[in-house]
Order: C-alpha cells, then sequence, then structure tokens
C-alpha cells in the first residue's frame, strides 16, 4: 500500500541532504510505493535550494515546497493537500526517532488504523530533564481537559488517514497543537487510534522556542478545549 512522508523543515540546511539520503535508502529497502513531501516553513538558509535540487534530483519520489511563513502547522496542511495517497506518516528531519517506526506505522494503517501515534514516553528516549517536565506537563493537562490518555503530542512520528485529516482542516492551526485536535477529533467519532512505542535520541538542542512553546501550546489547548466543551462547535 502506498505512502506519502511529510517533512516540515526550518533552516536545515546542514542536514536536509545527508538525512533526506538515509531515508530513501530506508524506504527502498521496504519494497513500497512512497513519496517524500518536505515542506519548508520560513526557512531562510540554503534549505530551499538543497531542497529543489533533490525534488529535482528524484522526481518521482521527493516533492519539496517553500512557503514563507513560520509555521508547522501550515507546512502540514500544505503536504496533506498536495499527498498523493491516503497514508499518511509524519517524521522529523533531524530523525531522532528510529525509523523501524514507518514500516510498523504502515501496517497499522493497512488495518485500518486512523491514526498512529508514536510515543516517546512509553518507548526509550533520551532528552533533556527540562524537556520531558515540559512535555509530561502538557500530557497531564491534556488527559484532564479533553479526557485523552495518549503520551506523546510531538508532530514527529505520527500516522493517518489523509481523508480524516481532510475532514478536519479547519483545526489545524499554524503551530504544532494540531496533533492534539486530529487526536481528540478522531476519538470522538470512535475510529481507531493506537500508540505504540518509539525510540527517541535528540542529537541537538531543540528549535522551537521553549518559552514561546509552553505559553502557545498551553493557548491552544485552552482555547481547543474551551470550542469543544462550552462551544460544542463539534457534536
Amino acid at each position: 500500500m502506498p505512502f506519502s512522508i511529510i517533512i516540515p523543515v526550518y533552516n536545515e540546511e546542514k542536514i536536509i541532504e545527508k538525512n533526506t539520503k538515509k531515508l530513501l535508502e530506508f524506504l527502498n529497502n521496504l519494497k513500497e510505493n512512497y513519496e517524500i513531501i518536505i515542506v519548508s516553513n520560513g526557512s531562510a538558509d540554503r534549505t530551499i535550494d538543497i531542497g529543489k535540487r533533490l525534488e529535482k534530483k528524484h522526481p518521482k519520489k521527493i516533492k519539496f515546497f517553500h512557503i514563507s511563513q513560520r509555521g508547522v502547522g501550515i507546512a502540514f496542511k500544505k503536504a496533506v493537500k498536495n499527498a498523493s495517497y491516503d497514508n499518511l506518516i509524519s517524521i522529523d528531519m533531524d530523525m531522532a526517532i528510529d525509523l523501524d517506526f514507518i514500516p510498523r506505522c504502515l501496517r497499522l494503517l493497512k488495518s485500518n488504523y486512523s491514526m498512529v501515534i508514536g510515543s516517546k514516553n512509553i518507548g526509550k528516549q533520551r532528552r533533556s530533564f527540562l524537556r520531558k517536565f515540559i512535555s509530561n506537563t502538557f500530557i497531564f493537562l491534556v488527559k484532564i481537559l479533553l479526557e485523552l490518555k495518549f503520551m506523546d503530542y510531538s508532530i514527529g512520528a505520527k500516522g493517518y488517514k489523509k481523508k480524516e485529516v481532510e475532514k478536519y482542516n479547519d483545526f489545524i492551526d499554524d503551530g504544532s497543537s494540531y496533533v492534539v485536535s486530529m487526536a481528540y477529533l478522531i476519538k470522538k467519532r470512535k475510529l481507531k487510534i493506537v500508540e505504540i512505542p518509539t525510540k527517541c535520541f535528540d542529537n541537538r538542542k531543540s528549535k522551537f522556542n521553549l518559552t514561546y512553546e509552553i505559553f502557545y501550546r498551553l493557548r491552544s489547548l485552552l482555547s481547543f478545549w474551551f470550542k469543544v466543551k462550552f462551544l460544542k462547535i463539534i457534536k
């Protein structure tokens, strides 16, 4: 069954070529039809030139897009819109997640799961105490406010059915909180979601401004909670 790999990127000139080559080699060994969709959001370095060169070199396997506005949610929507296949797998360009997540995720999407959540917290991880503390606090708040029991809402290592994501395009904001929205909306429709362990070994500092990300995620979570619990925008 064919699938699309989605990778949002921001100023990744140092790793985009090397890691894309690594990904191509891995995917070719799976013996499945695939495409890689790389979306630069706000990049101001050589990411755009390198991405275009990769697309030209691998026209049947790579699609590259650049949008001037920064935002992983914007990049995700652009990728979904241009995906050729219904099975979508989102990963990060730094590939801190074990690539074995991809075939495991694909098997589950083939088994009619509408969302696959790769979770560092039930797998193995090597991250700073601060990043784990912030992540765990956010997960606790999601559990309390939205009654979701999943353990990882990062954008990497996630699988979706395109047809389900497209139903809720309006709930994908500019940032990274769309993972929570998708999990809630898909679960509310009583579709199948599964969480599986992943291995994550951070090999560099986060590219997110942690202070901004904390307030953004809190604001987005409270806004979404208010909309679904009080305004009843989803029935």
